[in-house]
């Protein structure tokens, strides 16, 4: 018998799909745009690594509180208006940064609402753009738009942080910051008579039932507690948001600086953008190549054991190449365990309670990030930025070697 031939790219056979990927790589580009400018600009004003946690857990709180509640809504509701509301919201916050920025009068307090207002608007975004995903290319070619969708994440984190170092040399960071404006509005465009959503469902996936607030985290768990699969993923993305997460990328101008490269030129660029880059090969080589990894917990925990390593040796390192190379191989790897549990999670989801059980998953990977703006950010303030980083890929090493023994026999 012949064996099966994978075919790549194949949710980009979907017309809906290459509108989705090609808005949400703008949005992306422009969250990730406003993160390097309004970051740069407070390190230059406060130089608070304190506060540069403090960007952190206001950036992730909203998504542990509000996820599963937003999931849920998208499960009632049309998601297209939720995804609308976010960027609606993201645009606000570009407008102020920039209004602050030309006026001169940015104080810390400003700072602080627009960062909490800025964490509310990925929820709505990031949750129903997940159930979308599932309207516009089916549960045959799920795994294909997802690691495609994680591959255009990443994209976005690569071309942000270089397009937003050109701007602010070419523009300054005032007008830089409101031309990022701009970038929201086609997915606030299309999604206006975007093919997806209830409407366009041929079968119910989600039965509606009263919507209860923080109350369905609750009840999702309990739902779930027999999905050792589900569990597992969860879990294992919550240890490594709560540890690590993305928190280093906020203290990434005292890296830099430490480095030798802190002037917002073409080195710092390189080194924010390493990891991301590093995704975006891995992305494509995983979706090209299909069969390389075999998505199962088991590989996606010994993934992530691996991601905690290189970033380990990230945070020791006093040479800018060899940082480079770390954060590249880092990139790789958490693109890859990120993206396979969110494929099991999918995959194995309840269809009655789909949007809430993302909205969990969404809860653990990305609200349990907040807690990494602890670990990596404020007491980076106490003990410096590189030993605060050691120290919790350390233990994220440790907890999950832990949950590996634990859900070995049940996966």
């Amino acid at each position: 018998m012949t064996a099966p031939v994978h075919q790549s790219f194949v949710a980009l056979r979907i017309p809906a799909f290459k509108a989705l990927v090609a808005c949400y790589l703008l949005t992306m580009l422009a969250d990730n745009i406003e993160h390097v400018i309004s970051y740069w600009m407070m390190f230059q004003k406060f130089h608070s690594p304190a506060l540069g946690g403090f960007a952190v857990i206001s950036h992730w709180l909203p998504f542990l509180v509000f996820s599963v509640p937003a999931g849920a809504l998208a499960d009632y509701v049309d998601p297209r208006r939720l995804i609308q509301i976010g960027l609606v919201m993201f645009i606000g916050c570009s407008l102020c940064w920039g209004y602050l920025f030309l006026t001169n009068t940015l104080e810390l307090w400003h700072a602080i609402c627009l960062l909490v207002l800025h964490g509310c608007s990925g929820v709505l975004w990031q949750t129903a753009t997940q159930i979308i995903l599932y309207d516009v290319v089916g549960k045959d070619k799920l795994p294909s738009g997802i690691r495609i969708l994680a591959t255009t994440r990443y994209l976005g984190l690569l071309g942000g942080p270089a397009l937003g170092a050109m701007i602010m040399l070419a523009l300054g960071p005032e007008l830089g910051i409101l031309l990022n404006a701009c970038f929201y509005l086609p997915n606030l465009i299309w999604l206006i008579h975007a093919p997806c959503g209830p409407k366009f469902r041929a079968a119910a996936i989600a039965i509606p039932r009263a919507f209860r607030g923080l109350k369905d985290i609750r009840l999702t768990a309990l739902e779930i507690r027999h999905e050792h699969k589900i569990r597992s993923m969860i879990f294992m993305a919550g240890a490594a948001s709560f540890f690590i997460g993305n928190s280093y990328q906020a203290q990434m101008p005292g890296f830099a600086n430490d480095l030798g490269h802190g002037d917002p030129g073409i080195l710092y660029s390189m080194l924010l953008a390493a990891d991301a880059a590093g995704a975006l090969l891995g992305g494509l080589l995983l979706e090209s190549r299909g069969g390389i990894l075999k998505t199962s917990p088991k590989t996606a925990l010994m993934l992530a054991i691996l991601w905690c390593s290189s970033l380990l040796c990230f945070a020791l390192s006093s040479q800018y190449i060899l940082s480079l190379i770390f954060l590249f191989i880092g990139g790789f790897l958490e693109l890859s365990f990120n993206s396979m549990a969110q494929t099991i999670v999918q995959m194995n989801a309840p269809f009655e309670i789909r949007g809430r059980v993302i909205g969990l998953f969404n809860m653990s990977a990305m609200g349990m990030r907040a807690g990494a703006g602890i670990t990596v950010g404020l007491m980076g303030g106490l003990i410096g930025i590189h030993w605060s980083l050691a120290i919790s890929a350390l233990c994220l090493i440790l907890v999950t070697g832990a949950l590996y023994r634990r859900f070995h026999e049940r996966l």
